[in-house]
């Protein structure tokens, strides 16, 4: 699990996989020009997709998000929302 102090006062965390932090680590420290590729990479490909998700409604306050690696990039999938379990639950009964 990752936090993020941004992230903190939503009390979102995120769950990066191995594959996930492989494919960041392949963008990191750059003897010229330090972390500024690994940053760039972190703003491009995670905090602004998790922003769009944020605003759209798709990450909730207190969610775990999945970060993964796809052939396009990285993957954010929230995990399911607890009040999404309970209408399925009442609908089978």
């Amino acid at each position: 699990m990752v936090k993020n102090p941004l992230l903190d006062e939503r009390k979102v965390t995120l769950d990066i996989d191995a594959e996930g932090k492989k494919w960041l680590d392949n963008e990191r420290y750059n003897p010229v020009f330090g972390a500024r590729p690994l940053k760039r990479v972190i703003h491009r490909e995670l905090q602004n997709l998790l922003a769009e998700k944020l605003l759209a409604g798709e990450i909730r306050v207190g969610d775990s998000v999945q970060v993964r690696v796809s052939p396009l990039g990285l993957l954010i999938h929230p995990v399911a929302h607890d009040d999404d379990a309970e209408p399925e639950r009442h609908a089978t009964e």
